[in-house]
């Protein structure tokens, strides 16, 4: 499977595109903020019904726009082309519609997976260094494309966590119902708290792997996944801490707490976690290898095709033959079609030459995209 063609009408500061992709690489280069990465936030939204970086669907829009446009012509395993459209709109009509070959989905959730995408971004920083609400977000962006079975029970619990939490704030809760909901909240965390287990059991051997083919370094990175419900179901988590939920007026336990650990360990310290001490390059390094983590197991676990692989500027804070490793890794046959971003497109063209293959460029200023 792979994106042929492109079009795109006020996504963000892309005000027009129509573009037709390689299957293989594609180079997109120009100055910092000219609109690279919103590109790759478009191809993204296309599989994922949503942007890689915000949090709310108006942000999409152009400024001074009352809706945007993305449509996607894919070129599927079968045969097939298919046609993905994304609308969303701003204003009195907020909201957003997807469709399938000029069909519209009932639920979004159920295109989930049907394109699966990878995105490799410097704003992956934030997995290491911010709350943990960044570190789950992506187990279940990576977890959803793969399992509908565990977005449909994270969606359920999150559904049902929200009405726990509007009966925590009224001043005699109903026991009965609190109960009925505790025992909907446990039978879907449960099914979410395994599959995340296993990720990151899953995770920590690739995860390594990549780090050292990246880095070269000697250090040793793990991933540990942190949930109560290692310790004892959720059920009975929530019966013991009713009373200080009811006094806090939410839950304060469960999956939707749950954390990831990111450590290194070197020759001369024990394990830390990276964000206290990792160096900027380390921390590069695991970001991109578990990033390509994600990308194996996807690629063998998923029910679908390859992903594609977006990498948005990730030369940054690598020198040249660490980016001449990663550029090696990604040209392999295991990988389909591949998107990459640089502000320096002579750089960009020396380091694609070097591992071979043809690639098809692209240069974006001031929101204009043109094929060069």
């Amino acid at each position: 499977m792979f994106l042929s063609r492109i079009l795109i009408t006020d996504f963000k500061n892309i005000a027009e595109a129509d573009l037709e992709f390689s299957s293989g690489i594609n180079c997109i280069s120009g100055a910092n903020g000219s609109g690279k990465t919103n590109l790759l936030d478009a191809v993204y939204s296309l599989s994922m019904a949503k942007s890689f970086f915000n949090f709310q669907d108006s942000f999409s829009i152009r400024d001074g726009k009352e809706s945007a446009a993305v449509a996607g012509y894919y070129n599927m395993d079968d045969g097939s082309v298919s046609k993905i459209g994304l609308g969303v709109y701003g204003g009195s009509r907020e909201g957003k519609t997807l469709k399938c070959n000029d069909k519209a989905y009932k639920r979004l959730a159920d295109h989930i997976g049907l394109l699966p995408v990878v995105m490799v971004s410097p704003s992956d920083s934030n997995l290491i260094n911010l709350s943990a609400e960044e570190r789950r977000r992506f187990l279940n962006a990576l977890l959803s494309q793969m399992d509908h079975i565990y977005l449909e029970k994270l969606q359920r619990y999150n559904k049902t966590l929200a009405q726990r939490n509007r009966l925590l704030k009224e001043e005699n809760p109903s026991l009965e119902l609190v109960s009925v909901l505790d025992a909907q909240l446990s039978e879907n965390a449960d099914y979410v708290f395994q599959a995340r287990q296993r990720l990151c059991s899953d995770l920590q051997e690739i995860v390594q792997k990549h780090y050292t083919q990246l880095s070269g370094g000697k250090e040793t990175v793990r991933i540990t996944y942190q949930s109560e419900l290692q310790r004892r179901p959720l059920e009975e988590i929530l019966q013991k801490n009713f009373e200080r939920d009811r006094v806090m007026g939410f839950t304060i336990s469960g999956i939707h707490r749950d954390d990831v650990a990111f450590e290194m360990k070197s020759p001369a310290q024990d394990f830390n976690l990276l964000r206290r001490c990792a160096s900027q390059g380390q921390q590069k390094c695991f970001q991109i290898a578990l990033k390509m983590a994600q990308f194996g197991i996807m690629r063998k676990e998923g029910k679908s095709s390859t992903p594609i692989l977006l990498l948005d500027d990730v030369f940054d804070k690598l020198d040249m033959e660490r980016v001449k490793n990663l550029l090696q890794m990604v040209s392999g046959e295991d990988f389909g079609q591949i998107f990459i971003t640089d502000s320096n497109k002579v750089r960009m063209d020396a380091l694609v030459e070097k591992v071979g293959g043809s690639a098809r460029n692209f240069e974006v200023s001031s929101g204009k995209i043109s094929r060069i």
